[in-house]
């Protein structure tokens, strides 16, 4: 595209471009001819198109945008001449969207209680889905394990990998730092009685049945779960679950089945080592306030029961279940848009973390009442 072509005809200002007259080139050519048309004094303003050889919807309303400057610039007489046959519906499309009214397709502002009832109703569709995606799923978990044959072993050791291998750096990390605070500010008070030893008490039950399982869950929650539904919600976007479904694949059994179960049996293991990085991370403050290894050790084994270990292990099974659950469910959910993905991610992270800590909740209550 070539700039602008000024020149006179009859008193008018004639404009002529050629060329294509595209996005790209009306984005280069807007500000000059802006500026063209604020200094013409003459009562008439022709468009030469004749060498345009190429228009888009963009190009026509660029015309519009002149035509709108010379009516605000006063000028009496705005033509476009000589323009291809094939470009004047793409002109006029442009000027009757430009003229139309829009106002009428804006939203109703609701009033406070119209508001909140549409949120209400919002969350009652999305529990409702949520609970019919948590009956499938289900359903197709049970009906994988009385014929597991049939079960992608292959995908669900590597994603076992993905999710248990990969997160071992981080939960050592965090379950050491957390073992090893814990034992300092529990020593600060053990000291006055001179008990610090009892400080292994309290890391060796801590950890094993309540921090360990609750850390690792957390932690796969904000890395398994987050990645189980940007994987699902992209292949949503691209449409490739609905590929499955016309290719006769079950894409509950195809892809959430799997990670179901690679996260239900990592999940314990994890918080197996979880626990033992931990106890080491007490191990730590307890040697170097001169007390031996061994009497730590001793401690904890005298103080912490298979009873205990036992019932944060059971936590981690339904915790797998619920973080693989929902970061497929939040995947499967995922709309389309280009923060779609995104959304389903956080959503996922967020609903894992809600139902480790309900559920949590729960076991307390039931460990309390069987008295384990």
């Amino acid at each position: 595209m070539k700039a602008w072509a000024v020149s006179t005809q009859d008193g008018n200002t004639v404009l002529s471009l050629t060329g294509r007259l595209d996005a790209k080139n009306a984005s280069l050519l807007l500000q000059e001819g802006l500026r063209i048309i604020a200094k013409t004094l003459t009562p008439g303003l022709i468009l030469d198109l004749e060498a345009v050889d190429y228009m888009d919807t963009a190009g026509a309303t660029f015309l519009c945008l002149l035509e709108n400057e010379a009516e605000k610039k006063g000028i009496e007489k705005f033509s476009i001449a000589r323009l291809k046959p094939g470009f004047s519906t793409l002109v006029d499309m442009a000027k009757e969207v430009r003229q139309a009214d829009f106002s009428a397709q804006r939203p109703e502002t609701l009033s406070f209680v119209e508001s909140r009832g549409k949120s209400l109703l919002d969350a009652l569709a999305e529990t409702k889905e949520f609970i019919t995606y948590t009956g499938e799923i289900t359903l197709a978990l049970f009906q994988s394990l009385l014929r597991p044959k049939k079960i992608r072993w292959a995908d669900t050791f590597l994603v076992a990998e993905r999710a248990g291998v990969d997160a071992l750096p981080i939960v050592a990390l965090i379950s050491f730092i957390v073992g090893l605070v814990m034992a300092f500010q529990a020593a600060i008070p053990m000291r006055m009685f001179g008990a610090e030893l009892y400080v292994a008490n309290l890391i060796g039950i801590a950890m094993v049945r309540e921090l360990g399982p609750l850390m690792t869950a957390i932690i796969l929650a904000g890395r398994s779960a987050s990645a189980f539904a940007a994987e699902i919600g992209t292949m949503r976007i691209n449409e490739e679950i609905d590929a499955l479904t016309v290719m006769g694949l079950d894409p509950v059994k195809f892809l959430i089945v799997p990670r179901i179960i690679a996260a239900t049996f990592i999940t314990p293991l994890l918080t197996l080592f979880s626990n033992l990085v931990g106890i080491l991370g007490g191990a730590v403050v307890i040697t170097s306030m001169g007390y031996p290894f061994i009497s730590y050790y001793d401690q904890i084994a005298s103080f912490v029961s298979w009873g205990d270990l036992t019932g944060g292990l059971v936590k981690c099974f339904v915790f797998g279940i619920l973080i693989a659950a929902a970061g497929c469910i939040r995947g499967y959910q995922t709309e389309s848009g280009p923060s779609a993905v995104g959304i389903s991610t956080t959503r996922a992270v967020v609903t894992g973390i809600v139902l480790i800590a309900v559920f949590d909740g729960i076991f307390s209550i039931v460990y309390y009442s069987l008295g384990i």
